[in-house]
């Protein structure tokens, strides 16, 4: 299994939430990464300006094309396509307001150790990360608390 971070906004996340998680969708630039993601892969939201993990999915399927428009857009270029898709299910979605807040976690993850709170977006530029086991565990740890706040 190969754990995954996807950036992008909470509105973004919403729109999958409205969908019950049933799919992942990546910009245009992430043809190679979204092509390489297998059944049984995990994938974590962290979702931009509020910086929080929003929770985890499952990759169900391998990656395929759809021009399809999901309601899904970008911060910075607006009406970027998202025609890279992955069949998902959720593994631990908390409920709004009970997300992880990641400045107060980035010392116990790998990603963010080095860099600190003041600067976190350093380690999520960019739409698609991997990340090593241990900080999706400490991640899926923390959701999963959240979730039963």
């Amino acid at each position: 299994m190969q754990a995954w971070i996807v950036v992008g906004p909470t509105e973004n996340f919403d729109v999958l939430r409205e969908r019950k998680f049933d799919l992942c969708a990546f910009k245009s630039s992430r043809r190679k990464q979204s092509g390489e993601m297998q059944p049984g892969d995990r994938i974590v939201f962290y979702l931009t300006g509020v910086v929080q993990f929003g929770g985890v999915v499952e990759v169900t399927g391998t990656m395929f094309e759809d021009e399809t428009d999901i309601g899904l857009h970008s911060e910075v270029k607006g009406e970027e396509a998202y025609p890279f898709r992955i069949k998902t299910k959720p593994v631990v979605i908390p409920d709004p307001g009970h997300y992880v807040e990641v400045r107060e976690v980035t010392d116990l993850l790998d990603k963010t150790r080095a860099l600190g709170p003041k600067k976190l977006g350093m380690a999520f530029r960019g739409n698609l990360h991997k990340i090593n086991d241990q900080d999706y565990q400490q991640i899926e740890q923390l959701l999963r608390a959240e979730a039963k706040a």
